[in-house]
């Protein structure tokens, strides 16, 4: 099955962060229980809606499968590109990587989730965000 598909199963009983982190457990060789906790935290762009937790997400899968665990400055170097790479392929198909940017409102304030609820922002757009993450990264990382 397609990431981006199973990921939109599993949300929005589960934050942005989980959905996408949890969806690539098994390729990570993680149970998917340690991947919810472990990005637990990231939802809702840190709960401070900036970096948009489907990105945030991204790097933790990107850090797992390719990135460094040396001080090697090629080796540092490499996981830099790769997170640009992924970050220019998100903002090229969204325009942003702040959560609040892509969806309008500040999250992290009782009006910006009103205003959220109103504009079913959880439902109408961090979907496609999800998506879009899952689909970068199983087609290009």
């Amino acid at each position: 099955m397609q990431k981006s598909k199973k990921a939109l199963e599993k949300f929005p009983s589960y934050n942005c962060a989980q959905t996408v982190f949890s969806t690539f457990a098994d390729e990570l060789n993680l149970d998917e229980e340690t991947a919810l906790k472990l990005a637990s935290g990231f939802g809702g762009g840190m709960a401070r809606a900036e970096t948009c937790g489907a990105v945030t997400a991204s790097y933790l899968v990107i850090g797992l499968k390719h990135g460094h665990a040396s001080t090697d400055l090629l080796e540092k170097n490499n996981t830099k590109e790769l997170i640009l790479k992924f970050n220019e392929k998100f903002v090229a198909k969204h325009g942003s990587l702040i959560c609040k940017e892509l969806v309008g409102c500040d999250i992290s304030t009782p009006d910006g989730q009103v205003k959220a609820k109103e504009k079913n922002a959880f439902n109408e757009f961090c979907p496609h965000f999800v998506a879009t993450a899952c689909n970068i990264l199983e087609n290009d990382f």
